[in-house]
């Protein structure tokens, strides 16, 4: 684990400003000042993740400082899964969190998933 801060001031580490506001808005929602449970990426309820996990963290941390003015990353349940050629008006990032239909939408088959690692319950 490590402790992340927000960031602030006008040096970037991404390739463009979109792509640095996102992950600026990641570390500001996990720093100790904001989070939760940082340590556990909970931002807050108890249970509302930032991302899935800190390898999920790393690469959406990495991804974004590689991620062009003509790409989209995509971000499921918590983890970056994919980065597609798009173009510049394109959103950088687009989200799908704790997608259950509704037959499973219940907190017993959400905690059963969440002990699994497959979703991240973002609010």
């Amino acid at each position: 684990m490590r402790e992340i801060h927000a960031k602030k001031g006008l040096d970037i580490e991404c390739k463009g400003w979109e792509q640095e506001a996102v992950l600026r808005m990641l570390y500001n929602n996990l720093d100790p000042e904001v989070a939760e449970h940082p340590e556990g990426l909970v931002v807050y309820g108890g249970i509302g993740k930032a991302v899935r996990n800190w390898k999920a963290f790393e690469a959406i941390e990495n991804t974004l400082r590689d991620l062009e003015a003509n790409e989209t990353m995509l971000v499921q349940s918590g983890k970056s899964v994919a980065v597609f050629k798009t173009h510049e008006e394109a959103p950088r990032v687009l989200i799908s969190n704790s997608v259950l239909v509704p037959e499973w939408a219940n907190w017993d088959h959400f905690n059963e998933l969440d002990k699994k690692g497959p979703l991240c319950m973002v609010r």
